[in-house]
């Protein structure tokens, strides 16, 4: 499309047309691969020879650009500032030189370590990581994802190199406590819950979030499980539930990439700030402590009336310098749970899944995924297969674990408790080291280093179950 000369900030000729772009932001949008939310917002390219040019564009624009032109504006949102208060300038001398496309290039080169990406993770801003992953194909995505090593720990150590953890999700639609201990018996001997055991709870309130608190310590605490428990509760939830004594592990939060995303969550930086310290007052990982699990997923802004004309991938990585600063056991892009009017099919939802992973790891995040999607999405459970298996190359640091794979609370369809086995066994991934050694001693597995499961049920489930029927065989 053609555009008069004067009013553009980047311009790219090509033949007898001039393209233009009014400012980063649209120069941003426009060479975003295309998504039915940036129609929705009306920030996408109008056609693919535009997207074209606009990543041509983008693809020669100095990631210093990024330091001096804020995308929203510092006075207006405490995300911007973060991200530019806490710009580590030492970290980024060795990029500061670069393009965006030479970052790219850079960063697939053999220069970029793993030790070298470590380095430079504070010197990378969200927008910078967004605009690279803009200029990539899906195999640049994973292989530089692969490089980048974030290990967090509570009471086992997660995200080690091939290795690949699960979050048990044992939700339910009337939170039945033994409706949830029987997912949790089922999540256990499929070997997941290593990266936490966490409840979407039906009743969202301190009174119902303590309750189920309180019954997924008894169970780590019985079993000996080296794992964690979170109620997806709101974050001023769980920090009552601190203050009335429950046991939390660790403290939950969705969180957005604008002040105004997350002003209607309920929320600001202060209120994490106390969060954490509360749960850290607590004193209860053993061999770690990142207390924070933090969500987030592509459209939640736009949603929110709060996206400021930025396409919804560089809303999702700015909510990356929200977790960034609170040093989080897990965090979790949801990628396909809004529905199609923000990632249309499975080649979107796809896509999303890989970029949100790689910017979370290049800036330093140990992320997962929740591989999912509804079912008004032109998606399905093959698409899911792909995307799980492309991020189980990419060394993704976790994945859902749901029975029958269908969340019977939150009505969406992700990965199941037997999708985690197959990723690990068509990859050689193994569960944290601790939760693999507590596998060995409970029996789950016939063999372990092949993720041969025991057909009989483990003697220490089998005595639970005996007493909860009344010792009738």
């Amino acid at each position: 499309m053609s555009h008069p000369h004067s009013s553009y900030q980047f311009r790219h000729i090509l033949g007898e047309r001039t393209f233009g772009f009014v400012d980063l932001a649209d120069l941003m949008a426009k060479a975003t691969p295309a998504r039915s939310g940036d129609r929705l917002a009306g920030v996408a390219a109008h056609s693919a020879e535009e997207r074209a040019i606009a990543q041509i564009t983008l693809a020669d624009v100095p990631l210093k650009l990024f330091l001096q032109q804020a995308l929203v504006p510092y006075e207006d949102d405490e995300i911007t500032r973060l991200i530019l208060d806490d710009h580590d300038k030492q970290a980024f001398a060795p990029i500061s030189h670069l393009t965006v496309g030479g970052f790219r290039d850079w960063l697939l080169s053999d220069l970029a370590t793993s030790e070298v990406l470590t380095s430079i993770r504070s010197g990378v801003t969200p927008e910078m990581a967004a605009a690279v992953s803009k200029i990539m194909r899906n195999q640049d995505l994973i292989l530089v994802a692969k490089k980048c090593h974030v290990k967090t720990a509570f009471r086992n150590t997660i995200g080690l190199p091939g290795h690949l953890s699960t979050r048990l999700q044992p939700n339910h639609p009337t939170d039945d406590l033994t409706g949830i201990a029987a997912s949790m018996l089922d999540g256990l001997l499929y070997a997941n819950g290593d990266a936490v055991i966490g409840i979407n709870p039906a009743t969202d309130n301190v009174q119902q979030a303590t309750r189920l608190i309180k019954m997924m310590d008894e169970v780590i605490q019985h079993y000996e499980i080296p794992t964690q428990s979170c109620v997806l509760t709101h974050v001023t939830n769980t920090i009552e539930c601190i203050e009335q004594g429950a046991p939390v592990d660790l403290v939950f939060q969705s969180i957005g990439g604008t002040q105004a995303t997350n002003d209607s969550f309920g929320f600001n930086l202060a209120t994490l700030a106390e969060a954490q310290d509360a749960a850290l007052s607590l004193k209860r990982g053993t061999v770690g402590n990142n207390v924070m699990y933090f969500e987030t997923g592509q459209g939640s802004a736009l949603s929110a009336n709060a996206n400021h004309g930025l396409d919804q991938q560089t809303c999702e990585a700015r909510a990356y310098a929200v977790a960034r600063k609170f040093n989080p056991l897990l965090v979790n892009t949801v990628v396909g749970f809004i529905g199609p009017e923000y990632l249309y099919d499975g080649k979107e939802i796809t896509r999303a899944g890989l970029e949100d992973h790689f910017c979370a790891k290049l800036l330093g995040l140990p992320m997962g995924c929740d591989v999912c999607y509804t079912n008004h999405a032109e998606a399905d459970q093959n698409d899911m297969d792909n995307l799980l298996t492309l991020l189980g190359v990419a060394g993704c640091t976790f994945v859902m674990g749901i029975p029958g794979s269908d969340d019977i609370m939150l009505n969406y369809q992700t990965t199941s408790f037997h999708d985690a086995l197959y990723a690990r066994r068509a990859l050689g991934l193994k569960p944290a080291p601790e939760f693999d050694l507590w596998l060995a001693k409970m029996e789950i597995f016939k063999n372990n280093e092949q993720f041969i499961l025991n057909h009989q049920l483990p003697d220490a489930f089998h005595k639970s179950l005996h007493k909860m029927i009344g010792g009738k065989s």
